[in-house]
């Protein structure tokens, strides 16, 4: 009786000891399984391949703050993905003359505009009206030609007209680059989606707006890395 006694005592007292473990290991079973789940939603999100906007030409304007450029970058590798994206027009055809904006109104086959017609052109498939609204406020170097303005669409104004407008935080009543400082790619791009159809959140979504945010980080940090080498080489 006595040994039995004992032997049953002490497999309440092993009872006890092993219910603390039972539970961290649950813990650690659970945790595991959150992991798990997390992991597999960021597998859910397409992996970016360089590749994808090696094809891009480098900017034609000089200077300007490597988050905003990052961001103009973006915004051409969604809108115009091609090596030639400067004399692009919408559908896919280009033009050679770009003394002012094109003002081609190409047929829409597709999508929710299917039927209309589009004068979308450039790096930043600006739309005609679109340009001439940008161009008037921000354009460096505007002729004068029989009591209008003519607006050259070469390259660097493209770039130039885009820049002073994603910088002026009246346009988009807010700051943009401070938000990307803050890494809230996501929200920028948002925000611009309403101009920017193919963004993200917009009515025209295409084959490169899931990769976006990733194309950003990927364009600032070879932006940053330049900046850092022409600082260096002061």
């Amino acid at each position: 009786m006595i040994i039995k006694s004992s032997l049953f005592e002490r497999n309440i007292k092993n009872k006890r000891l092993t219910k603390p473990y039972k539970l961290v290991f649950n813990l650690i079973i659970i945790i595991a399984l959150f992991g798990l789940i997390s992991s597999c939603k960021n597998n859910d999100r397409p992996v970016f391949y360089p590749s994808l906007v090696a094809h891009l030409p480098e900017l034609e304007m000089s200077g300007g703050d490597p988050y905003i450029r990052a961001l103009m970058l973006t915004i051409s590798a969604s809108e115009s993905n091609h090596n030639n994206s400067y004399y692009l027009l919408y559908g896919g055809s280009h033009v050679h003359n770009l003394k002012q904006h094109p003002d081609q109104c190409v047929p829409i086959n597709i999508g929710p505009n299917k039927g209309k017609c589009s004068t979308a052109a450039g790096r930043y498939q600006f739309l005609t009206a679109t340009w001439q609204e940008k161009a008037r406020k921000y354009h460096p170097n505007p002729q004068k030609s029989y009591r209008q303005s003519i607006y050259s669409f070469e390259p660097k104004y493209q770039d130039i007209v885009v820049y002073r407008w994603l910088i002026d935080h009246h346009q988009w009543n807010v700051d943009l680059l401070t938000l990307l400082k803050e890494d809230r790619v996501e929200e920028v791009l948002g925000k611009l989606s309403n101009i920017w159809t193919s963004l993200g959140g917009g009515i025209e979504d295409n084959s490169m707006t899931p990769y976006l945010p990733s194309i950003y980080r990927y364009f600032l940090d070879k932006e940053l890395n330049k900046e850092n080498l022409d600082q260096s080489s002061l």
